[in-house]
Parts: structure tokens; C-alpha cells; sequence
């Protein structure tokens, strides 16, 4: 079997941490009105989604009170 005697040079990897590039990154381009807009709506209807999901789920999360189940129990013996 062939058996590398030469060390493997890993200095490139040191020297890619102090690397800095001259290229500067293109400047981001500003949202639009209406993308801005778009993204409000966009938030709102997820916000009033999970509020109205939560409001319309409470009636079944809660437990009858004492005085619903009396009523429910002289109603059933009428």
C-alpha cells in the first residue's frame, strides 16, 4: 500500500479566519408601500386568526360551573 509521508498542509484553514474580502455586498433594497402594507396585513390576519381560535375554544376548555349542573340535573328529573 502507498503511504503519504508528507505532512498535509493545513494552514490554508488558519489563514481563511483572517480573510477579508474587498467586495462589499450589494445595499438592500428598500420594501415598497404596499410590500410593507402586505406584511402588516399578512400579520394581522395570523394575530386575529389565533385570537379568534383561542376565543371561540374556550367554551369547550372550561368546566361547568356548579349552577349549570344543577339546572341540567332538575331539568332531567322533570
Amino acid at each position: 500500500m502507498f503511504r503519504r509521508r508528507d505532512p498535509v498542509p493545513f494552514a490554508f484553514l488558519a489563514e481563511a479566519d483572517e480573510f477579508r474580502s474587498n467586495v462589499a455586498p450589494p445595499p438592500r433594497q428598500r420594501s415598497s408601500a404596499g410590500q410593507t402594507a402586505g406584511r402588516w396585513l399578512l400579520g394581522l390576519t395570523i394575530v386575529a386568526g389565533l385570537v379568534g381560535s383561542v376565543v371561540l375554544g374556550m367554551p369547550a376548555m372550561s368546566t361547568p360551573s356548579a349552577t349549570q349542573t344543577q339546572q341540567s340535573q332538575a331539568s332531567q328529573g322533570h
